[in-house]
């Protein structure tokens, strides 16, 4: 097994969260027991992704302010809010108030762009204003400005028995340092880094150029290197990177007939770019944790970052997710190089 140019620093998961519409309780049950299996086995992070009118977390916000209070040290994400939802100015609220709550531990992750089926939805969601709704990279420096301290307000000071301040409040100070940006193209990557962001790129990118064949780890090595370049810390700059990761070492023969069955479905979607969007899909790493690391090792944007979210497959069961995270977390991330954190 050839060595890693470094060690992995830093090993966190991410998990959509899906629950029956019948019994929603247990679902979102099951990704706090996950959350607080995360933090046993020394994970340093664990991301929510955001699913808004279907059968995953659609408030990963507030399910992380119910962690925070069953765990004590991992870190946790959001990967990502889909700004198009939101009021930038009530959502730093949240966030900040969370990150209090958490003591520091918040790491929210965001993107933009139009709502997914905004003609369905923009009565609902923008019934006065759908027409002049911004959806670019504004929403987000919004929502940086007011995360990291600048007025939201031309008023402050008493009014009869009350305080008011002209800024978000509670404000917490080291927010600003871990909001990330979710991008999968060269344009989002540059932006990202000029606007001193952290990075994350996941298992979808943009194909970009005229050639008629692209490798997906080139592709993802381009938008690392450019976020770098634009950023004000250069090459220390955070990346994490969220492939679908699916060690088999302690699964059942049905485990591994399930997942192998799963990555072998997705498997057409990554020989080419994909729709109007062109998007290249990464392929699900399906086998041992030394067949894995293997792959990692030889994958050009690993090689260059230390931090990875590796993604929970959306569909299997909570036992699955039990076997898989004790996997990554004894077995694969050791060999990446990884220690398990503690205290």
């Amino acid at each position: 097994m050839p060595s890693p140019s470094q060690p992995l620093r830093k090993l966190g998961f991410l998990t959509i969260g899906l629950f029956d519409a019948n019994d929603p309780r247990a679902g979102h049950e099951s990704t706090l027991e996950i959350i607080e299996l995360g933090e046993r086995l020394g994970f340093d992070s664990a991301w929510l992704r955001h699913r808004h009118l279907q059968y995953g977390i659609s408030s990963p916000v507030a399910v992380l302010a119910a962690a925070s209070q069953r765990t004590r040290r991992i870190e946790l994400g959001t990967a990502v809010i889909p700004l198009g939802w939101e009021n930038p100015l009530r959502l730093a609220e949240d966030l900040a108030t969370v990150d209090i709550l958490s003591g520091g531990r918040l790491n929210p992750g965001l993107s933009v762009g139009p709502p997914m089926h905004y003609d369905q939805v923009k009565g609902a969601l923008y019934p006065d204003t759908a027409d002049a709704e911004d959806f670019g990279y504004r929403r987000v420096e919004r929502l940086l400005d007011l995360v990291r301290g600048k007025t939201a307000s031309d008023f402050s000071g008493v009014e009869g028995f009350e305080v008011f301040s002209d800024r978000v409040q509670p404000h917490s100070p080291g927010l600003g340092n871990r909001m990330w940006y979710g991008g999968g193209s060269l344009r989002s990557a540059r932006w990202a880094g000029e606007h001193g962001m952290n990075f994350l790129t996941s298992s979808v990118v943009k194909a970009e150029g005229d050639e008629d064949s692209y490798d997906f780890a080139e592709i993802q090595l381009a938008g690392v290197r450019a976020f770098r370049a634009a950023h004000p810390d250069g090459d220390r700059a955070r990346v994490s990177q969220g492939l679908v990761v699916i060690p088999t070492d302690s699964a059942t023969p049905g485990q591994r007939a399930k997942y192998e069955e799963y990555a072998a479905k997705r498997l057409p979607r990554t020989a080419a770019p994909q729709g109007p969007a062109r998007l290249m899909f990464a392929p699900d790493l399906v086998g041992t944790s030394a067949e894995i690391a293997e792959l990692l090792y030889a994958h050009v944007a690993f090689q260059e970052i230390d931090e990875v979210a590796f993604a929970l497959p959306f569909t299997f069961e909570h036992e699955d997710y039990v076997q898989i995270l004790t996997d990554i977390a004894t077995r694969l991330g050791p060999a990446l190089g990884w220690s398990p954190a503690t205290g």
